[in-house]
C-alpha cells in the first residue's frame, strides 16, 4: 500500500465533512500559540476553506514534514499518549487533508517564508513566500479526487451550520483568541479575543440569553470546572446547547451531561435543556482522549467526584439566585431605538460591541434585580420534622401580599417592586413534593391506622413484582401483608398519602414498583414517587380558596427550596415590575 493510499483511508475517518478540516486546520493554529484566527469559506467549505494565524509558524523543513503521517505527532513514547497537553497529537490531519483535496501551505517562521502546494497527496509547486510570521493553509476542491465522498457532503446550509456550531464552540473555549468567521465574504462571527467570556456568550447567543447566564465555579482534589449556566427560564428543546470543554478540547460525554440535567431536576421542564458553558480543567494523566479519530470522546478517572461537583455546584448557584421569571424580556435601551432607523440600530450595535458585556448587562437588569429578604423562622409541624430537631429556615421569595384571585386559578399578590401571578396548582405541588420528598428521604414510625383495611387484587405478574419489594413499602411505613390470592391488605399507610384518595394513590406507587427496571435507584424512585403523590395532594385550577388557603400557600411556597417552579419544572410565579406596569400605562415612557 503506498502512502497516498494509506493517507486517503485515514481521510476516511479524519476528513468526514467541511467541518472536519476546519477543526483539524483550526486546532493546529491554536496549538501554534496563536492570537488571531480567521476562517474564510467559500460555498460553505466545498469550494474552498482558507485558514489563517498568527501564530509561530514553520520553517521549510517543518513544513515538508507537516505533511507526511505522524511527523507532527507531539507523542514520543507511549507514557506521552497517557499525558496528552494539545490539541492535536497524532500527525495524520494534514496528509489526510492534502490526499483528498488541493491544498496550499503559506508559512514563516523567520525572515523567509515558503509555500507549498499538493494536489492530491502530491507535491506540485515549491516557492516563496511574504515573511508574514504565521500559517495560511488553503484548501481547495475538498474530495476532488474522490467522487463517491464528495456526493455524500449534505447541503450548504446543513455543512455550514455544522462549521459555524464549531467554531462557536471553540472560541468559547478559548476568549483569549480572536476569531473570524466568513462565509462567501459575509462575516458569521467576530470575537474580540478580550478574555471576556460572557461577551462571546453574547456575540453567539444574543443579549437576552447573555443576561439571563450565571458564572458558576467549583473544585475539588482533582477537578476545576468553571463557566455559565442559564437560568431556567432559558432553555432549548436540543442538547446542542450543552457545551463542554476539557482542558480547552471540545467533548461529548452522556454521563456529563446527565449530570448536568440531574442538577437541574425539577427547575426545567422534561425535555427542555438549559445552556450550559462548562470547563472542566484536570490534569491531563487522569483523562484519556485518545478513544476515537475526532478526539471528542473522553474517558475520565474519578468520574463519580466529577459528576458530584458538577451537580453541587450547579445546585448551589441555582439556589442562591433569583429566578422568577420576568414577564417580559424588554430592554430599557432597546426601547430607546426608534422605528425604522437603521443608522441608529447600527450605532447602538457598534456600542454593544465596543463597550463590556458586564456593564450592558448590569444596567439590563437593573429594573429587575431586587434583594432577597434574609429571615427565618421555625419550621411548622406541615413541614413534618420532629419538634426536638426544629431548624431555621431562609425564605427564597420575598415578602408579598395576595390581593386576590384571577379565573380561580392565578392568586395575585403584590409588593413595593411589582405584582406577581402565583399558579396555585404548581405552587402547592411544589410544597407538597418537597414535604413527601422529605419524609421518603427522613423517615418516621408516624402512620395511620385505617379503621377500614384497603385491599388491592393484582395479577399473578404484578402481585409476584410487589412481592420482590414489599420490604420498599414497609421502609415507606405501610402495614401490608398478603391477603387470599393474589391480593395484599394495607391496614395503615404513611401520613403524607392525599385524604380520601388513600386507595387510588397507593395504586399508583404499585404501579410504579411494577415498573421498576434492573438498574434501580433508590434516590429517583422517591424523586418519581414524590411527584405523583405531589400532584394528587394538590388543589386543582377553578379550585376557589379563601384569602386565609391563599395566603397559606404563598407562606409555604417561600419556604422551599426551589420556591420558582413545579416538580415537573414549569413555572409557579411571575413577576410584572412596577416599572413594567408603569410602562404599559404610559405612565414612563
Amino acid at each position: 500500500m503506498d502512502e497516498i493510499l494509506s493517507n486517503k483511508i485515514a481521510a476516511g475517518e479524519v476528513v468526514e465533512k467541511c467541518v472536519s478540516v476546519v477543526k483539524e486546520l483550526v486546532e493546529n493554529s491554536i496549538d501554534a500559540s496563536s492570537t488571531i484566527i480567521k476562517i474564510e469559506l467559500i460555498d460553505s467549505g466545498i469550494k474552498q476553506i482558507k485558514v489563517t494565524d498568527n501564530g509561530i509558524g514553520m520553517d521549510r523543513e517543518d513544513a515538508y514534514l507537516a505533511f507526511q503521517r505522524h511527523a507532527t505527532s507531539k507523542i514520543l513514547d507511549e507514557d506521552d499518549l497517557y499525558r496528552i497537553d494539545t490539541l492535536g497529537f497524532r500527525g495524520e490531519a494534514l496528509p489526510s487533508i492534502a490526499s483528498v483535496s488541493i491544498i496550499t501551505l503559506e508559512t514563516c517562521s523567520k525572515d523567509v517564508g515558503i509555500k507549498l502546494t499538493f494536489r492530491g497527496g502530491k507535491l506540485e509547486k515549491e516557492e516563496l513566500s511574504q515573511s508574514r510570521k504565521g500559517t495560511i493553509i488553503t484548501v481547495n476542491n475538498l474530495f476532488f479526487n474522490t467522487p463517491a465522498r464528495l456526493k455524500h457532503l449534505s447541503s450548504l446550509n446543513s455543512e455550514l451550520a455544522s462549521i459555524v456550531s464549531y467554531i462557536n464552540k471553540i472560541a468559547l473555549s478559548y476568549e483569549s483568541i480572536k476569531f473570524e468567521l466568513y462565509n462567501n465574504n459575509r462575516c458569521l462571527l467576530n470575537t474580540s479575543g478580550d478574555n471576556n467570556l460572557l461577551k462571546i456568550i453574547n456575540e453567539i447567543y444574543g443579549l437576552e440569553v447573555s443576561r439571563n447566564m450565571m458564572e458558576i465555579y467549583g473544585e475539588s482534589e482533582d477537578y476545576i470546572i468553571s463557566g455559565y449556566i442559564s437560568k431556567p427560564v432559558i432553555n432549548r428543546s436540543t442538547r446542542n446547547t450543552i457545551t463542554t470543554f476539557v482542558n480547552g478540547r471540545i467533548i461529548r460525554n452522556n454521563e456529563l451531561n446527565n449530570a448536568i440535567l440531574d442538577a437541574y431536576h425539577t427547575y426545567i421542564p422534561e425535555k427542555k435543556y438549559p445552556i450550559i458553558i462548562m470547563k472542566i480543567d484536570v490534569d491531563s494523566s487522569l483523562v484519556d482522549v485518545n478513544i476515537h479519530p475526532t478526539k471528542m470522546d473522553i474517558k475520565f478517572s474519578k468520574m463519580d467526584i466529577l459528576k458530584d461537583l458538577i451537580k453541587d455546584t450547579i445546585r448551589n448557584k441555582l439556589e442562591d439566585n433569583n429566578l422568577i421569571p420576568i414577564s417580559s424580556d424588554t430592554i430599557k435601551k432597546e426601547e430607546e431605538i426608534p422605528k425604522n432607523n437603521e443608522q441608529q440600530m447600527l450605532n447602538l450595535e457598534r456600542v454593544v460591541i465596543d463597550k463590556d458585556i458586564d456593564d450592558i448587562l448590569d444596567n439590563a437588569l437593573k429594573e429587575y434585580n431586587n434583594e432577597f429578604e434574609n429571615s427565618k423562622e421555625e419550621i411548622n409541624e406541615e413541614k413534618i420534622i420532629d419538634e426536638d430537631k426544629e431548624k431555621e429556615k431562609t425564605y427564597k421569595l420575598e415578602e408579598m401580599y395576595v390581593v386576590g384571585c384571577a379565573f380561580g386559578t392565578y392568586i395575585i399578590c403584590q409588593n413595593n417592586t411589582g405584582m406577581y401571578l402565583i399558579d396555585q396548582h404548581a405552587a402547592k405541588e411544589r410544597t407538597n413534593y418537597e414535604k413527601v420528598l422529605y419524609m421518603l428521604s427522613h423517615p418516621t414510625t408516624d402512620r395511620i391506622d385505617l379503621l377500614i383495611p384497603i385491599n388491592i387484587e393484582l395479577p399473578v405478574n404484578e402481585f409476584l413484582i410487589i412481592k420482590d419489594n414489599i420490604k420498599l413499602l414497609e421502609d415507606m411505613n405501610f402495614n401490608i401483608s398478603e391477603f387470599g390470592i393474589n391480593s395484599y391488605i394495607i391496614k395503615s399507610h404513611p401520613i403524607w398519602l392525599p385524604k380520601n384518595r388513600e386507595g387510588e394513590a397507593i395504586k399508583r406507587i404499585f404501579d410504579l414498583i411494577i415498573d421498576i427496571d434492573k438498574n434501580f435507584n433508590l434516590e429517583k424512585f422517591n424523586d418519581k414517587l414524590a411527584k405523583t403523590m405531589a400532584c394528587k395532594m394538590s388543589i386543582k385550577a377553578n379550585d376557589r380558596l379563601s384569602t386565609e388557603e391563599m395566603e397559606k400557600i404563598i407562606d409555604d411556597l417561600r419556604l422551599c427550596e426551589n420556591p420558582n417552579t413545579c416538580p415537573h419544572g414549569r413555572p409557579t410565579i411571575i413577576k410584572f415590575t412596577t416599572y413594567e406596569l408603569e410602562k404599559m400605562f404610559k405612565r414612563s415612557m
